[in-house]
């Protein structure tokens, strides 16, 4: 999921002191929003420079832009403008605080499309605004888990209520890694195959631990025991073991690992069977060095069958 919509109001705001922007113009279309559904794969553009043909949803105008527009006879200029306003753009913005044409201000009071001034230079708005644009719209999702940083790789430790996920998040961040969320975790997709992993501001800093009830992390711990984000590397399911059950042969060699799709994408995912007497801190750091050697390339159980079938080669026969 995303957020429906982002207004060129609410946008103005959360960008007008970064920005230094100034609401010059078309005050009355502050209602003007973005849909965040198919914004991020066709056709105009979230944010560019002034374009006629493919018209940007929200238009920069800089010095090229303003010189091309003097430039052109005083019909040509009035269609010019009419074309750019009946694309009903987001806003138009005019960087380095240059002279706002008046011609342009009457134009977007009538249309009542958004007119904002910047000081800042075309090249930065564009930039910050692309950053900004895509992360906010952006498609999320929440998931129930506990969000750590576990040598510098995101895992997210899942698992039945009750299998002991959080009282495993306080050992580890007494081992020294860190939390990111507790409980529900807010993932953005910020990249085709990168998954950004936050925490919900009213559950900022805080784990909640059977028995002892909400802890304060960075009260207790100190500030490097907690991360404000971190991207998803890998996943952690713990699974309570069932007596009789047992792991298949290939399993026991390989560990039972797969991937589970977040946002579209294919994430590892390690699932650690949960019984009395079990470590299960010293547990989930193995497995993350494990990880991090697969992802190098290196994979204990492949060499090892590797190695068996070199043997069962070299056997004599009988």
């Amino acid at each position: 999921m995303a957020v429906e919509e982002l207004t060129a109001r609410q946008l103005f705001d959360e960008v007008q002191e970064r920005l230094a922007l100034r609401w010059v113009a078309g005050l009355r279309g502050e209602s003007r929003a973005f849909q965040a559904s198919g914004t991020q794969s066709r056709r105009p553009s979230l944010v560019g420079y002034l374009n006629i043909i493919y018209p940007n949803r929200v238009q920069i105008i800089g010095t090229e832009e303003l010189r091309y527009l003097d430039g052109l006879e005083s019909r040509q200029r009035w269609e010019t403008l009419q074309k750019i306003l009946a694309n009903t753009p987001i806003a138009l913005i005019i960087s380095k605080d240059q002279s706002v044409p008046s011609d342009l201000r009457e134009a977007a009071e009538e249309s009542d499309t958004p007119l904002w001034l910047s000081s800042k230079r075309g090249h930065e708005l564009l930039t910050w605004l692309q950053y900004h644009l895509t992360r906010r719209l952006a498609r999320q999702v929440t998931l129930h888990g506990v969000f750590m940083e576990v040598y510098s790789i995101g895992v997210l430790i899942t698992g039945e209520p009750g299998s002991g996920k959080s009282e495993l998040a306080l050992e580890l961040v007494t081992r020294g890694h860190r939390l990111v969320a507790d409980d529900a975790t807010e993932f953005t997709l910020i990249a085709p195959d990168v998954i950004d992993g936050t925490c919900p501001a009213l559950l900022r800093d805080l784990l909640e631990v059977r028995g002892l009830g909400v802890l304060n992390v960075r009260e207790m711990f100190g500030h490097t025991a907690v991360k404000p984000s971190k991207y998803l590397r890998l996943i952690i399911n713990l699974k309570p073991l069932r007596e009789g059950e047992e792991a298949d042969a290939l399993t026991r060699i390989t560990g039972d690992t797969g991937h589970r799709k977040v946002l579209d994408v294919d994430v590892p995912m390690l699932t650690i069977p949960v019984a009395p007497g079990r470590n299960l801190s010293v547990l989930v750091e193995a497995a993350v060095r494990s990880h991090m050697l697969k992802s190098q390339g290196i994979d204990p159980a492949q060499t090892f069958m590797d190695r068996q079938a070199h043997q069962l080669r070299h056997m004599p026969p009988w």
